[in-house]
């Protein structure tokens, strides 16, 4: 089936900008905010439109999402909802208001719920810093229905996160299968809603950090062969 055309000005901005994307810009390509204006030069809030276009389940990322990106451009990942066809794009997701932003960032901790890491602290042997936004989590239910919550992840595991589901049944089974000192030690941790890590665990971290020939000085220092 043919795809309508882009320049068709009886759609809506925002169905133009789904088949801009699709058929101009292309899946894996970045665009500028310049290349939206020059697109649709004298429609308002264009760029605004392309970005409603995520309430449909497109994957557009910023810099925030893929740091190899400027702040001005934008790359089109995946296409979502075909918001051109009839009774598609009518339905968006409800945006967050800046209140319910800052609501879930306080009930998780103001950290990534993937890594931990809190806004402004440095990763590990860089120089960047962590953003944390809102994203998306599918989470299957106990009953095997999916519902999709706000959790706050950080730029890195935005990345890494995509397509991530949680699975909570399977949680709340494994949970039911502690018992003695491994419940009593998890109730601790979520009780504080953090870990301490042991220093062997530490250790154990940046131990498999190392390149091949440290991490075998290593394994000389406890007395096993090299690999």
């Amino acid at each position: 089936m043919a795809l309508p055309s882009w320049e068709d000005k009886k759609l809506g901005t925002m169905k133009r900008a789904g088949l801009w994307l699709v058929t101009v810009v292309g899946e894996g390509s970045v665009f500028t905010k310049e290349d939206v204006k020059q697109a649709f030069p004298g429609v308002s809030q264009a760029d605004r439109r392309v970005r409603d276009l995520r309430d449909f389940g497109w994957r557009i990322d910023t810099h925030r999402e893929d740091l190899t990106l400027s702040q001005h451009e934008q790359r089109f990942v995946s296409p979502g909802e075909p918001v051109w066809e009839p009774g598609k794009g009518t339905r968006p997701a409800a945006s967050l208001s800046d209140t319910q932003r800052r609501e879930i960032l306080a009930r998780d901790g103001h950290h990534c719920r993937s890594c931990g890491i809190t806004a402004g602290e440095m990763y590990p042997r860089t120089y960047e810093s962590a953003q944390l936004d809102i994203a998306r989590r599918p989470v299957v239910q106990p009953d095997g229905t999916t519902v999709v919550e706000n959790v706050a992840e950080c730029n890195r595991c935005r990345v890494g996160g995509r397509g991530l589901t949680a699975d909570l049944g399977s949680v709340l089974v494994r949970l039911e299968r502690l018992a003695g000192m491994d419940r009593k030690t998890l109730t601790d941790w979520v009780a504080a809603d953090a870990r301490e890590f042991a220093e062997v665990e530490r250790l154990w971290a940046d131990i498999r950090t190392l390149p091949a020939d440290a991490r075998n000085k290593v394994r000389e220092s406890l007395g096993l062969p090299p690999v």
